[in-house]
C-alpha cells in the first residue's frame, strides 16, 4: 500500500482515492501533491489539503497485459502469469483520468467506453508476511 493514496474509511465509509486540492485553484491532484501546487496557471499563495476523490467514474480507455513485465519489476518467473484488465477512468465529480486494474474476472470483453465503474480496495499481491493493498475499478450493475 502507498501511504496516503487511498482510504478505506472514506467519508460514505467505503473505499476512496485520496488526492489533493490547491485552495488558491481548486486544482486536484492524484496522485497527491503535498508540497506545492503543479497548476502552472495558479495564482499562488493557496494550501494544499487532502481531499477523498469521486467513488465512481466512467470507462475513458481500456487494455489488458498479456504478458509478464521484464526487470526491473519484480516478478517470480516460477509462478504461472495471469493476464489483467488495466483501465482508464474519468472521475465523476473531478474529471480527471485515474489509471488502474480491474476487478479480477474483468476482462476488455466486459467493459464499453462511457461505462460507470467505481473504485474499489484490493490485492495487488501477498506473501506469507504480508498483503500489498491497491485499488480497483469494478463495472456497476453486478458484472463480476
Amino acid at each position: 500500500m502507498v501511504s496516503g493514496w487511498f482510504t478505506e474509511d472514506g467519508p460514505d465509509g467505503g473505499f476512496r482515492l485520496l488526492g489533493t486540492r490547491c485552495s488558491a485553484c481548486t486544482a486536484v491532484f492524484f496522485p497527491r501533491e503535498d508540497a506545492y501546487c503543479r497548476n502552472p496557471h495558479c495564482p499562488g499563495g493557496g494550501e494544499i489539503a487532502e481531499v477523498p476523490l469521486s467513488p465512481r467514474g466512467r470507462v475513458w480507455s481500456f487494455t489488458d497485459g498479456r504478458y509478464r513485465p521484464p526487470a526491473p519489476y519484480v516478478s517470480d518467473p516460477e509462478a504461472p502469469w495471469e493476464p489483467y484488465t488495466l483501465i482508464a477512468v474519468e472521475l465523476e465529480a473531478e474529471g480527471m483520468v485515474v489509471l488502474g486494474q480491474t476487478v479480477p474476472g474483468v476482462t476488455v470483453a466486459d467493459l464499453a467506453v462511457g461505462m460507470e465503474v467505481e473504485v474499489v480496495g484490493g490485492v495487488l499481491n501477498e506473501d506469507a508476511e504480508a498483503a500489498w493493498t491497491t485499488w480497483r475499478f469494478k463495472p456497476m450493475g453486478g458484472a463480476a
